[in-house]
């Protein structure tokens, strides 16, 4: 593991009362001892045994364990990088190194002669993973709710035509690199210290591209457009997106690709609507059909139609549940739910008017008596 900055400010060894010549059986016998003691079940009211728990476990998670401990002893004997801060005063003049976050492994580089080598974290040479890309999808509210395959077109990086990706003109291939023997670094020991630095000759690839590809110069990859085929499933919802894995960009030095994210638009329809799995309609019934009651037909979105029976006194905004006919998804399928309105004539004609005039007269009592005005 790499080294952690505590291990520069704290002595575990002190920590569990051993000295450091102390064999592994010694620090285990006195880390047994203090954690029964320090243990919080037996000082549940002692909030300083259990920091002091903690701060014993955590000396033994270092130099209980062999590897880890052999690394600790190496980082003590650095005792100056200690004084010089990690966001402390001290050191020479007083100076003060305040590296935040940074990995140590980073700030050392290959520390203990663990130089990192390409595709790992670190500088970006050797094989990396692509770009992530994103596309928009207009589909018709139809194709959103029945699912659809198509493809998309992109303007994006791609693995070059011509070599495929090698970089190499066709007929040749990348040489391995002489300089680092195809590993991309190069290492310096220095004593405690193992540096590693990206190849000069190769830029950190491990290969050297001795005849390039005419297409794409020998980078791999060229711009062009492409169409990408994409299946849509059925319930996709305005605005969600799609994750194509392996369509995005391409790798550079042999990484993998990135991912395709497609982001759907749908488009309204003029008769259904949408809540969750459920479609929407709206359907405008005549004041007789809501008072007298009526059998209604209705479509569907699959080009169906079905039949509801609207019970007499149906208020305007009642809503009808149709089973089965909405929204498919991994759950099933929605329903829909048919809302009728009440559709109130703006002109009428004298016989209309007449027949209103005596179901008025004929009419008693009043909706609004409950208002008290």
């Amino acid at each position: 593991m790499a080294p952690q900055r505590e291990w520069f400010e704290k002595d575990y060894y002190q920590i569990l009362g051993v000295p450091e010549s102390a064999s592994q059986k010694e620090i285990t016998r006195a880390y047994r001892k203090l954690a029964r003691e320090l243990h919080p079940d037996a000082n549940p009211d002692n909030p300083k045994a259990e920091e002091r728990f903690k701060e014993v476990s955590a000396a033994y998670d270092v130099i209980g364990d062999e590897a880890k401990r052999k690394e600790y002893d190496e980082v003590r004997k650095l005792g100056p990088l200690g004084g010089m801060g990690f966001g402390g005063p001290g050191g020479a003049g007083g100076a003060t190194f305040d590296f935040g976050a940074t990995d140590l492994g980073d700030l050392l580089g290959g520390l203990f002669g663990r130089a990192r080598r390409p595709g790992g974290p670190g500088r970006g040479t050797g094989p990396r993973r692509g770009a992530d890309l994103e596309t928009d999808l207009h589909l018709s509210f139809r194709e959103a709710v029945k699912g659809v395959t198509t493809t998309v077109p992109l303007v994006s990086d791609a693995p070059c035509s011509t070599c495929h990706g090698s970089g190499a003109r066709p007929g040749s291939a990348p040489q391995i690199c002489p300089q680092c023997h195809g590993r991309g670094v190069l290492e310096e020991n220095q004593g405690l210290f193992s540096f590693s630095t990206p190849c000069p000759a190769c830029g950190g690839r491990g290969t050297i591209i001795a005849d390039p590809c005419p297409t794409c110069s020998g980078t791999g990859v060229e711009r062009r457009r492409r169409e990408v085929r994409v299946r849509i499933p059925a319930g996709v919802d305005d605005g969600q997106r799609i994750r194509l894995k392996g369509r995005g960009g391409p790798g550079r030095n042999g990484g993998p690709p990135g991912d395709l994210f497609v982001r759907v638009h749908v488009e309204r329809d003029p008769l259904f609507g949408r809540a969750g799995r459920n479609l929407t309609l709206t359907v405008p019934i005549t004041f007789d059909e809501a008072a007298l009651g009526t059998r209604l037909t209705v479509p569907t979105l699959d080009g169906e139609k079905v039949t509801l029976k609207i019970p007499a006194g149906t208020p305007s905004g009642k809503v009808f549940r149709v089973k089965g006919r909405g929204v498919p998804d991994r759950k099933g399928v929605g329903d829909l739910l048919v809302t009728v309105q009440i559709a109130v004539p703006t002109k009428l004609s004298p016989e209309q008017r007449e027949a209103v005039e005596a179901f008025a007269a004929a009419s008693s009592g009043s909706p609004r008596e409950h208002l008290g005005v």
